[in-house]
């Protein structure tokens, strides 16, 4: 939006980690935060410090009083709530809608598109914490826009207030973007809490402080170059070493604590399996690394 374009009332149903961050970058930007609705103690509180003065209300005070509606609440929770404000016929017509899933598009606010609202998908691609430091993380984030053509422009302008980088992501092509996301993110971090866990049981203090310049080479190597960055025994055709990774593993998850995941040795096994996958071995050394994999109990002869 331009400088000199209309500041909005903008209603926050989701003070979570990803609705109160949002909430405060579009505050900055000059528009009204007309209101928030937290459930938990702990919205409660991160809206206070992201949002101070920013009254807590139901859903239907947000509504009657917002001209945008930011909808940042769970996957699953996302449709059932666009129905829910359609049925009670409070939207009027022109409002702006946008919801923050990575999962869906506009599809899953028909309801509110057919009650006469302008219905936006934006998706930032990043990791929130819910504090402060996120807001500076959203300058040059990639944004994921889905919307019609007539809208797509509003979503845009959006997207350039909040410091983002907006780009077109068709409705079809969400489930398989998220799932991407969620992969790399998501499962970056078991991996990592996994290898400080291993460290940490053999005495290293800080295993964060060891793992670093390693980890932040071979994400920048595998952003760059893809598979081409591995490295390590399995791409080597290093069988033996193979072996005594996983025997050790093995014992790491037979010696965890109560309750504590013991999940390390077959995390590492598929994973493994995935680099073996790329590494272009030669067939004999594959086959031999690919049994051990494959099967707990094999010892390398």
């Amino acid at each position: 939006m331009s400088a000199d374009a209309p500041r909005l009332g903008i209603g926050i149903i989701g003070a979570g980690r990803v609705g109160a961050v949002l909430g405060a970058a579009l505050r900055a930007e000059g528009h009204a935060i007309t209101g928030a609705y937290a459930v938990s103690d702990v919205s409660r509180e991160r809206a206070a410090e992201l949002l101070p003065g920013v009254p807590l209300l139901d859903v239907p005070a947000i509504v009657e009083r917002s001209e945008l509606l930011l909808l940042a609440v769970p996957d699953d929770q996302l449709g059932p709530l666009a129905a829910g404000i359609a049925a009670t016929g409070l939207v009027p017509g022109g409002q702006l809608v946008v919801h923050t899933s990575g999962r869906y598009g506009t599809e899953v606010l028909a309801p509110l598109a057919e009650a006469g609202c302008a219905t936006l998908a934006i998706h930032p691609a990043m990791t929130f914490t819910g504090a402060r430091d996120d807001l500076p993380r959203l300058l040059g984030c990639p944004m994921a826009i889905t919307a019609s053509e007539l809208f797509a422009p509003i979503a845009a302008a959006l997207v350039v207030e909040l410091g983002g980088e907006g780009f077109v992501l068709p409705e079809g092509d969400r489930a398989l973007y998220h799932a991407a996301l969620a992969h790399g993110a998501n499962h970056l971090v078991v991996l990592v809490d996994q290898a400080r866990e291993a460290l940490a049981r053999i005495g290293i203090e800080e295993p964060g402080h060891l793992l670093r310049p390693l980890l932040e080479a071979a994400l920048d190597n595998a952003l760059r170059h893809g598979s081409a960055a591995l490295t390590g025994p399995v791409v080597r055709g290093d069988v033996g070493t193979v072996a005594s990774h996983l025997g050790a593993l093995d014992d790491l998850d037979a010696t965890a604590l109560p309750g504590d995941p013991a999940d390390t040795s077959a995390t590492y096994r598929a994973l493994a399996r995935a680099a073996l996958d790329r590494s272009g071995l030669p067939s004999l050394t594959e086959q031999r690394i690919r049994a051990l994999l494959e099967d707990p109990d094999t010892e390398d002869a």
